[in-house]
């Protein structure tokens, strides 16, 4: 083995082991925090047609069955890059279809409705999306929602570029833990303390993070011990 090998073999798993360091951000700043002990929502708390109640120490992500957008929950907080969202969550019944949890900035004109990225879980998979860059930007957006609906190709192939699919398994009625951190253009993505996976993409740098979101793809899905905390400074 040359002299040059050698050290390659030294210096990577010390380059790896930098590189986790570097993600392994720490998160000490409590934004805001809820275990739902108290029956009904806080001050704090906004939503858009959304039917969730607090009520025996959860949160039911409920949307209504008229509606025509999922059940939106919304802690609205000051600008923030870098964010670490954890939250409890079940699934009642084979009704549930899944949540997402949305980081938006309602200042941001650029994407429909300010939408920055979305984590995406339901029984089979976590799927992880820049909509920034991506589904909702607005150009792709007009073009998605237009009738007929006219995306290019190239608009199909930023759609799919930007978004992650990870495999993973979540079993019903129990409870797990779901943690997601940003970290400049990446989002970990862990449950019940295992690494799901991580998707790296540039509308997740988006240094001007306002929202942070429940998002109940219809109903079934019970919430308790959410927290939103922020990098170290």
């Amino acid at each position: 083995m040359t002299h040059f090998s050698c050290r390659m073999k030294l210096i990577l798993p010390l380059l790896l082991l930098a590189t986790a360091a570097t993600f392994a951000a720490d998160y000490p700043r409590v934004i805001f925090s809820d275990d739902f002990t108290a029956d009904g929502f806080g001050k704090t708390w906004g939503h858009y047609k959304s039917a969730s109640v607090v009520k025996d120490g959860v949160l039911r992500g409920i949307t209504a069955p008229e509606s025509d957008h999922s059940a939106v929950d919304v802690i609205r907080i000051a600008p923030e890059l870098d964010l670490e969202v954890s939250v409890k969550f079940q699934f009642v019944s084979d009704q549930a279809k899944g949540f997402n949890i949305w980081f938006d900035d309602k200042d941001y004109k650029g994407s429909h409705a300010g939408h920055i990225c979305s984590i995406s879980v339901n029984p089979k998979a976590v799927v992880v999306a820049d909509a920034k860059a991506g589904t909702f930007s607005n150009d792709i957006y007009t073009r998605k929602k237009a009738t007929p609906p006219t995306l290019t190709s190239e608009d199909k192939a930023n759609m799919i570029k930007w978004t992650k699919s990870m495999p993973t398994t979540v079993s019903l009625k129990e409870w797990h833990t779901l943690v997601v951190r940003s970290h400049n253009d990446t989002v970990e993505t862990s449950i019940d303390g295992k690494v799901v996976g991580n998707f790296q993409s540039p509308g997740v740098a988006h240094d001007h993070k306002t929202v942070v979101s429940l998002t109940t793809n219809r109903i079934d899905v019970n919430y308790d011990d959410f927290s939103i905390k922020g990098a170290a400074k």
